[in-house]
């Protein structure tokens, strides 16, 4: 049986339209589940039940009228800690940060609202989005909703939860260095990294030229109807495109038949990847031949770009901690202050060495291979979930740094070329797997086309509560 909570954002217009469903339904049975789920999943900061039956009854109105905004107009959404909404304090994930409520939306909030989306809240991730997990000292430990004891990623850690529950249908994450694809592949959702500056940023990331936004969802047809809304130019970003973005819902059209992949197991890496990660990404890869495309395996041919993400990453950190003082950096996530302080003995040449001249050559080399192949596909993480709270797993061989078990995710944001993580299976102790699709710069509709194809020939259960016990 068909209920709320299964209803995706491209079900939930024909419904409204046909007057068979009301936007304030919708909204009260995603308040519903917030309030019944979060104790479990800790994915939110801010909830404003108010805020959301105010728009949801305003979209309703529309509806009735036959005036609606568009497609998402009554569709609930989430937005991320570090994405200012009007009214509603942006805190970063830091509990040194200030309460008080920021004044305007930044560019992704302000298209949604326009679109007519309802505002659920905003959700959890570390402190200034520095790791790729969801504990940070303002909020505690967010939870993973296939296994509770598990964590659900990061940075992007509130908005995966949400997704992989429905609690919304459209939520928007930030990615630095895979903090909307790691979070996706752990909760079996739907996580785009777009083309930098698709989606314009405003305040600044202090990531710089690494920190994209993107949208977390169920569906790949929802990123699309996400990404015709925020995917526009906003003058408040000196960096975003300005050219008319296509249509992608209209884009997922046409398949795969006779596009050339490349299959990449480990990007070349000697870095360990669970057995049946592998197995569950290598059948996902080899799928697309049953579609039509040519699937070859093969490696880019770079180096590990470690060093270049480090240097920019670590001098961003610096520049978000460059006011807070001993007091402060006492209470915040030791490691962002490790980080920070390495940061701080980055030399300037260095950082614009890495900023320009090396993210460069790994671009043009990505653009080489794009010649020849016009998707890459990888697994997005070597693993699956592991212990909630936790920067690294116990077991696997991954050390202490975060950055050994995300490999496959972050030279693309050097690159700043289009990456998707799609859900591809789950292991024996019902975990997900992510498959990754690279394309080429520019190239995020091609990228959702091939996605859709995938999700269409291999569909992904999906869960309606959280699972186990912490």
């Amino acid at each position: 049986m068909t209920t709320i909570a299964s209803l995706s954002a491209a079900e939930l217009g024909p419904l409204y339209a046909s007057r068979d469903l009301s936007p304030v339904e919708v909204a009260r049975d995603a308040l519903e589940r917030i309030e019944r789920f979060e104790p479990q999943i800790n994915a939110f900061v801010v909830r404003d039940a108010e805020v959301a039956l105010a728009m949801a009854e305003a979209a309703q109105a529309r509806w009735l009228k036959g005036e609606p905004l568009g497609p998402l107009d009554g569709v609930p959404v989430t937005i991320k800690d570090n994405i200012g909404v009007a009214g509603w304090p942006m805190r970063r994930g830091s509990a040194m940060a200030s309460d008080a409520p920021f004044a305007e939306d930044a560019p992704a909030a302000a298209r949604l609202r326009e679109a007519g989306a309802v505002f659920l809240g905003k959700t959890t991730m570390p402190e200034y989005g520095w790791k790729g997990v969801g504990d940070s000292p303002l909020s505690g430990i967010t939870r993973n909703p296939w296994n509770i004891a598990t964590g659900p990623g990061g940075s992007s850690a509130g908005a995966a939860s949400c997704a992989a529950l429905n609690l919304g249908c459209i939520h928007i994450g930030t990615d630095g260095a895979g903090s909307v694809r790691i979070p996706a592949a752990f909760t079996g959702v739907v996580g785009l990294k777009p083309t930098y500056g698709r989606v314009p940023a405003w305040p600044v990331s202090t990531m710089g030229f690494l920190a994209h936004l993107g949208p977390l969802t169920r569906t790949v047809a929802d990123t699309a109807l996400a990404m015709n809304a925020i995917g526009r130019p906003d003058s408040r970003d000196m960096t975003a495109m300005i050219d008319r973005p296509p249509d992608y819902v209209d884009g997922l059209k046409g398949g795969v038949k006779g596009l050339r992949l490349a299959w990449s197991p480990t990007l070349g890496r000697d870095v360990p990847v669970d057995p049946e990660i592998a197995a569950l990404t290598r059948a996902a890869a080899l799928a697309f031949r049953d579609l039509g495309a040519t699937v070859e395996e093969v490696d880019p041919g770079f180096e590990d770009p470690i060093e270049t993400l480090m240097t920019i990453w670590s001098a961003g950190a610096a520049l978000a901690l460059r006011t807070a003082g001993p007091a402060e950096r006492a209470r915040m996530d030791p490691g962002l202050v490790a980080v920070a302080e390495q940061g701080e003995r980055v030399p300037g040449a260095a950082y614009v060495d890495a900023l320009l001249n090396q993210r460069n050559t790994l671009a043009h080399r990505m653009a080489q291979f794009h010649a020849r192949f016009d998707l890459l596909l990888t697994p997005t993480l070597p693993l699956p979930a592991f212990e909630a709270g936790a920067n690294t797993p116990r077991h696997g061989g991954y050390g202490e740094d975060w950055t050994r078990w995300t490999p496959f995710t972050y030279p693309f944001n050097i690159t700043q070329a289009p990456a998707i993580s799609l859900p591809c299976g789950l292991t024996a102790a019902g975990l997900p797997a992510g498959l990754q699709i690279v394309g080429p710069f520019g190239r995020d509709a091609l990228v959702l086309r091939a996605a859709a194809a995938f999700e269409a020939a291999r569909p992904f259960p999906r869960i309606d509560a959280p699972v186990g016990a912490a």
